[in-house]
């Protein structure tokens, strides 16, 4: 969601300085790849760059088709072969074992729902999403590009009949049961023209109770993530917004007052870190029977089992559920002694769990570091 973020901001900003732009979206990939479908950058017509479709070794070739794209304004479709060492038709050094297929599209600042305008609709609720992107592996077809959203089953967009949406609903059904990115042909319409369903799920929120020194790190490793970021502490000397410059909210508030202010959900992560034991303990029990996703308490295992022992007494049993919610001590296993390297692990262990990943060692793992793509 970051991504797609600095992008819009990245487009607002050429509109302000009357430049042209383009958008490159990975839409297909073959083999290994470092980016995968729905990946993104904007380019200027200055040769700005903002985002990403590779780890670096597209990026120039791509910038050269995105400037070819907004001359021409005329979208197309661009496949690098990565498993060769030395590309001769591109002239890269890539050897990154695939095949990348980049849709390049101009950006019609008059065009009411241009991808762009579609991006926008995404953050402007905490909705899940789907980005509907069509494109032909037939170079010489026309590439119709980024046509619609979808969000609980209702489109956005200008390219997309009834007709369209008909065929195009059975694919969006799995797309969202499945939280997964689709890809399929388009069957009955134009030979070798695919559409990707792009899952995106609601942009996580992390509410970062207590505002202690402690607390700084962990929201500078939050926001290089992307996340919604919350500060909250009950001590207004400590809850100040010039403390936490990369928070989108800094309140004062009691955990009652807590939980009737903020929007709490599924996406919502929560982080007890105020040092003070009552606090924890009454927000604790409060956010138990909230849909909160993630529950992590900071400090040792002693001090959780003395909240359980002093929730049991209060006749509150905590169920094998809502513990599963609990991660107590927070964060992963790295060693960390300092502010900067816990809140490293925080941040880390709270991406694991939203990606439902055991945050272990890639080289111990045979899974894919990549969640897979729905090819149907």
């Amino acid at each position: 969601m970051k991504e797609i973020n600095e992008i819009i901001k990245a487009y607002k900003t050429a509109q302000s300085l009357g430049l042209k732009t383009a958008l490159a979206t990975v839409v297909k990939v073959d083999g290994s790849s470092y980016r995968q479908p729905g990946a993104r950058m904007l380019v200027t017509e200055k040769g700005n760059i903002t985002g990403a479709i590779s780890g670096g070794c597209l990026e120039g070739d791509a910038l050269r088709k995105a400037l070819l794209t907004i001359q021409q304004q005329q979208n197309k479709l661009i496949t690098y072969d990565t498993n060769q060492p030395d590309d001769e038709e591109f002239g890269l050094q890539l050897g990154c074992n695939g095949v990348v297929h980049i849709l390049f599209e101009f950006i019609d600042p008059e065009q009411a729902h241009n991808p762009i305008t579609l991006l926008e609709k995404i953050i402007q609720n905490r909705k899940e999403t789907l980005v509907i992107t069509v494109f032909s592996l037939n170079k010489a077809q026309h590439q119709r590009g980024t046509i619609a959203i979808v969000r609980e089953s209702i489109f956005h967009g200008a390219n997309t009949n009834n007709t369209y949406k008909h065929k195009l609903m059975p694919f969006v059904d799995i797309a969202v049961k499945e939280k997964k990115t689709i890809i399929t042909e388009l069957k009955n319409e134009l030979p070798n023209e695919y559409v990707i369903l792009q899952y995106l799920p609601v942009q996580l929120s992390l509410v970062i109770v207590g505002a202690g020194n402690d607390a700084i790190p962990v929201v500078a490793a939050a926001d290089i993530v992307g996340w919604q970021i919350t500060v909250v502490d009950g001590r207004s000397s400590h809850a100040q917004a010039h403390r936490f410059s990369k928070a989108h909210e800094v309140l004062v508030a009691n955990p009652q007052e807590l939980i009737k202010t903020i929007k709490i959900d599924e996406a919502s992560y929560f982080v007890l870190m105020t040092h003070n034991y009552n606090y924890d303990l009454a927000l604790l029990k409060l956010l138990l029977n909230q849909p909160v996703a993630y529950i992590g308490m900071l400090g040792p295992k002693a001090k959780f089992n003395r909240m359980i022992s002093d929730l049991l007494v209060e006749g509150i049993e905590i169920t094998a559920n809502k513990m599963a919610r609990i991660f107590s001590p927070v964060g992963l296993d790295i060693g960390g002694e300092t502010a900067e390297e816990i809140a490293l692990s925080i941040i880390a262990e709270i991406k694991a769990v939203s990606s439902n990943r055991n945050g272990g060692i890639l080289r111990s793992t045979n899974k894919k570091i990549h969640d897979p793509i729905i090819y149907l």
